[in-house]
């Protein structure tokens, strides 16, 4: 959390990405209870620390180029929503080749070279099979609440900052002078 508030020069972005990884546990508890699975915890932590960097990775991204593009003199919606537009393609790819990439794993498909024959429930799925649950639906919740969550929100505070007068953002070159938010 330091590190994301030095970044970013504030507190509110890295309260916004702190809350899409708490939010994106519904993701992890409904997949779990869905697939009626225990939380373990060894591997499902495990899966939630991976989701979790894959939450933070795609909020920072999202919120830099919001940010930049305020820089440049957008309107906070209008760069919120260009930002959103600019980053749906990366976002779901990533979230899409995870979750593919971890469908074997949640199912119990194996490949056994031995034999050179598919194996279906093999002794290895069951020891990683919560760990790929808990990331694929927490990374289904997660892109929802990165597309859509996630720019609400800092619209949202970031004119509630504003009207308290709580700090804005800068435009290079300019001392102090702030971007004037829209009401």
């Amino acid at each position: 959390m330091l590190i994301l508030v030095a970044q970013f020069n504030t507190l509110l972005v890295p309260l916004i990405i702190m809350t899409t990884v708490v939010l994106s546990m519904a993701g992890v508890l409904s997949g779990l209870l869905s697939c009626r699975l225990p939380f373990g915890i060894v591997m499902t932590g495990l899966g939630v620390i991976s989701l979790a960097g894959v939450v933070v990775n795609n909020a920072i991204v999202l919120l830099d180029y919001t940010r930049r593009l305020q820089r440049r003199g957008m309107d906070v919606v209008a760069a919120a929503v260009e930002a959103g537009v600019t980053r749906l393609r990366p976002v779901l790819l990533t979230a899409t080749t995870t979750i593919l990439g971890l469908l074997p794993m949640a199912t119990g498909v194996s490949f056994d070279f031995h034999s050179f024959s598919v194996r279906w429930r093999s002794e290895s799925s069951l020891w990683w099979n919560s760990m790929a649950i808990a990331v694929i639906f927490g990374l289904g919740v997660a892109t929802v609440l990165t597309l859509v969550i996630v720019p609400s929100l800092y619209v949202m505070l970031y004119r509630l900052a504003a009207r308290w007068r709580l700090g804005g953002l800068e435009r290079p070159g300019a001392e102090g002078e702030p971007v004037p938010a829209s009401a």
